[in-house]
């Protein structure tokens, strides 16, 4: 089992052979962790849970990600790393 925190998500999406099913995504990434500023998820069950049945690029999953993380997973909602 592997961990990968959010902001490298990249590296191991990119290592998958697309197009890809959910099912092969899911399977292929069902051991690895994906560490959130307010916990973890395994990154197979979050492609699971998309709404999507076929993925055509690295760029479709991730944006599917996106779409089933929950809030927390960037940090607190409205804050910004932005001028203050």
């Amino acid at each position: 089992m592997s961990d990968v925190k959010l902001s490298h998500i990249e590296s191991v999406l990119e290592d998958l052979e697309y197009p890809i099913t959910q099912d092969e995504a899911a399977a292929e990434l069902g051991d690895v962790t994906l560490l959130l500023a307010d916990g973890e998820r395994n990154l197979g069950s979050l492609i699971e849970q998309s709404g999507s049945d076929r993925f055509e690029s690295m760029d479709d999953l991730e944006s599917e990600l996106n779409n089933v993380l929950p809030r927390e997973a960037v940090g607190e909602p409205y804050q910004s790393e932005g001028e203050g």
